[in-house]
């Protein structure tokens, strides 16, 4: 009888923590969420800009902490010795600004609080030293491209051991990096950080989920 009471209540207790675990919310762990990419290049130049999520402060200590929404914009010129200024519109509000110049990475760049997730294209006004010019960014991804959170819900699926190795009843124990990536197809960049910072990363398939490469770091 004392030993049916044991099970009894191993079971019950085994429920309640499966029950807590399949509460969390995974992707409300993602400290950085890169969800649409722009491409447009001409006449020497490429611009790129990035829909992002951030955290703030910007740490890989596996906890999420509040994130900000902005637009990143990166340009390479022929060279970096002139004053650039950019321009653009998104539904009817205008944004831009001079774009500050990195000697190590050797590009413009220039950036704002706005949400491009949802935007298919931004036409860029460039004014490069007496040079003015329009670049149409179109947006990489496509109707096939997985959402940021189905293409993190095909992770988990294909990786619950990990997941349900940084999850217990308060929650998960880490921070997600969640970037959609381009390199002639989309891919999406998945690294998951736990509390000693030690990175799990993924490089996943941007159409199908499938999982293409595994790194530990």
């Amino acid at each position: 009888m004392i030993k049916l009471l044991i099970l009894v209540f191993a079971s019950l207790f085994l429920l309640g923590f499966s029950a807590c675990k399949n509460e969390v919310r995974y992707f409300d762990y993602v400290s950085e969420l890169r969800s649409n990419i722009f491409l447009a290049e001409a006449d020497g130049f490429a611009l790129r800009a990035y829909a992002v999520e951030k955290e703030n402060p910007y740490l890989a200590d596996g906890v999420k902490r509040e994130t900000s929404t902005r637009t990143e914009v990166y340009l390479v010129a022929p060279s970096g010795d002139k004053t650039c200024n950019i321009s653009f519109t998104v539904d009817g509000k205008a944004y831009g600004g001079e774009m500050s110049f990195d000697n190590v990475k050797a590009e413009y760049y220039y950036s704002c609080t706005l949400d491009v997730s949802a935007t298919t294209e931004i036409c860029f006004a460039l004014e490069y030293g007496e040079t003015q010019l329009e670049l149409v960014a179109a947006a990489v991804k496509t109707e096939a491209t997985l959402t940021p959170e189905n293409a993190l819900n095909a992770l988990i699926a294909s990786e619950s051991e990990l997941f349900e190795g940084l999850t217990d009843k308060y929650g998960f124990a880490g921070e997600i990096y969640l970037r959609l990536i381009f390199e002639e197809n989309p891919y999406y960049y998945i690294g998951v950080t736990d509390r000693n910072g030690n990175t799990t990363a993924f490089l996943m398939n941007a159409e199908t989920g499938k999982v293409l490469a595994k790194r530990q770091s």
